[in-house]
């Protein structure tokens, strides 16, 4: 049999099979209060044969919003709404971890109370824009965090984590990509910071250090992982010296004993998952454009102990059964992505319903 439907240790947790299912935001919470709606308990809970779910990007505090419709784990609402996904998903017999993003300068007022500035390391304005209630905006020149302000965002991301648990959730993500808050105190293009958060490697890493330390004292290390993308580039997020810095971050990730390391790579021409893998001491898991035979290849030359698909298993709630039995994959409808309602969300058909239509 396929090293896919094999069990492995990720964490406290012997899942069942090597699937995992990589969080992708699909904005379906209402905007308002960032509290999910009542048909994202179906969208996990159809998914639940992975070994493991990652949720979709959850801001810690209503300032890390970056985008339409996202959901948030700060208010009591948000805490009840997710219990429902995360009752939902373990009625299943599946584990869900749920990722935490602050988007940091990637943001508008427009998604801020009060109309506020997006936060940053470095009062540098991004390329780009971003997906408010009335379209697309620029992004803005971000508010440079001062000390103490550094101090309250890796506070919330602490209160995320116990929040997540009290929601039911078996473990949490850091989003350490995708050029949000970590990856922008991480790297040189976004951080021109002169004090302990800037400058060197290793000061502009620190942030994401003590962020994991808050996390791990919460919840344990054992049930806390990181997602990070080097090289990927994205919303105008670059550093000088990736390998050294991707490197560097990987070694101290191993001060905390993780669950879980997961690298997605996105268009580098460098082999970051031979580089960094044999330097984490944890279950190391890949992503990003697998397929069934890729992610069979990286398994049984053990370059991988998980695979990780996003789109796939959008588009296939039933993914690991159709890779068991060779069955035609559904094809992801990307005009439904980010729209709100049931359309391109919960409605992709399963083999059992395919087969009966």
């Amino acid at each position: 049999m396929s090293n896919l439907f094999t069990p492995v240790r990720i964490g406290r947790y012997e899942l069942p099979n090597r699937f995992v299912m990589a969080p992708m935001t699909r904005s379906r919470a209402n905007d308002d209060d960032g509290v999910l709606s009542d048909i994202v308990a179906t969208y996990y809970s159809q998914r639940a044969d992975a070994g493991l779910i990652i949720s979709e990007g959850v801001y810690p505090a209503a300032t890390g919003k970056g985008y339409v419709r996202t959901p948030g784990i700060e208010t009591d609402a948000q805490v009840a709404a997710w219990k429902r996904v995360t009752d939902a998903v373990h009625a299943r017999g599946a584990r869900i971890f749920m990722q935490i993003m602050h988007c940091g300068r990637i943001s508008h007022p427009s998604l801020l109370a009060g109309n506020a500035q997006p936060v940053a390391p470095s009062a540098i304005k991004p390329a780009g824009q971003t997906w408010t209630a009335t379209g697309q905006q620029d992004f803005v020149t971000p508010h440079a965090l001062s000390l103490a302000e550094i101090s309250d965002v890796i506070a919330g991301y602490r209160a995320a984590t116990r929040r997540a648990l009290e929601a039911g959730f078996d473990g949490v993500e850091l989003h350490g990509a995708s050029g949000y808050l970590p990856e922008q105190f991480l790297s040189s293009g976004s951080n021109k910071r002169e004090d302990q958060y800037g400058g060197s490697i290793e000061n502009r890493a620190r942030f994401i250090l003590d962020v994991l330390k808050a996390m791990v004292e919460e919840a344990g290390s054992d049930r806390v992982g990181i997602k990070i993308s080097p090289e990927m580039n994205y919303n105008d997020v670059s550093d000088a010296t990736p390998q050294e810095t991707y490197t560097y971050l990987v070694r101290q990730l191993n001060t905390f004993n993780l669950a879980y390391l997961h690298v997605a790579l996105f268009g580098t021409t460098v082999d970051y998952h031979s580089a960094l893998k044999p330097l984490f001491n944890g279950a190391y898991l890949m992503g990003s454009g697998l397929d069934q035979a890729k992610a069979e290849a990286a398994l049984d030359k053990g370059q991988a102990d998980a695979t990780v698909f996003g789109s796939t298993f959008l588009a296939n709630p039933d993914l690991p059964a159709r890779f068991l039995k060779g069955a035609a994959l559904n094809a992801p409808d990307r005009d439904t992505f980010f729209s709100a309602g049931e359309k391109g969300y919960i409605d992709y058909p399963a083999l059992d319903t395919a087969g009966a239509a």
